[in-house]
């Protein structure tokens, strides 16, 4: 399949120390590739610590602080899992105000593994259908959203997927869906 074309589209990617190495780095590399500019937002400065799931993995360049993310200069969101990066992001207000402002303006948002963590504690799951990680399917469904065990699955202006294995899919529909937002910044231009 040939990548959609991405030209212009500005994507906000959230992470922090403890991301799942490639749930950060094979999406982004397949935005960049797609012609999407990319900013890797962290709670901190400097560099964050990526994991190949227990294990440490390699480090990623931060590009601005949650304190400088705005909303309103970004065309999509992509949020990658891993424990100690979801469970630490999903506390961080910024992070949350971010992540709901998007979805009210119904900009495209992807998930992957426990990076729905943010979504839930930012109250925006209640009616939508998602996946996840097997092991945050009960925080899901008490916050109201249909969990389901599929490779990917599109809600609207959600695009999520499991785990790891499921990237070429979570890749595939995240430049389908991001794609869509992408005509449009080009058309308001």
């Amino acid at each position: 399949m040939a990548a959609k074309n991405l030209k212009g589209l500005r994507v906000a990617i959230f992470a922090t120390d403890g991301v799942e190495e490639a749930e950060l780095a094979e999406p982004r590399k397949a935005l960049d590739e797609a012609g999407a500019s990319t900013t890797l937002f962290a709670p901190k400065a400097g560099k964050i610590q990526g994991m190949k799931h227990d294990e440490k993995g390699r480090e990623f360049d931060v590009d601005a602080t949650l304190g400088e993310a705005n909303a309103d200069e970004f065309d999509a969101v992509l949020l990658p899992g891993g424990a100690l990066n979801a469970d630490a992001l999903r506390v961080e207000k910024k992070a949350q105000e971010f992540v709901t402002k998007a979805n009210e303006e119904g900009k495209p948002i992807a998930v992957i593994c426990h990076g729905p963590w943010l979504l839930v504690s930012a109250g925006l799951v209640k009616g939508r259908t998602i996946t996840s990680y097997h092991t945050i399917q009960d925080d899901l469904r008490n916050a109201g959203a249909n969990w389901v065990d599929q490779e990917v699955v599109r809600d609207k202006n959600w695009v999520s997927s499991r785990k790891p294995d499921d990237i070429p899919a979570f890749n595939r529909e995240m430049i389908s869906l991001f794609s869509q937002a992408a005509q449009q910044t080009r058309r308001a231009a």
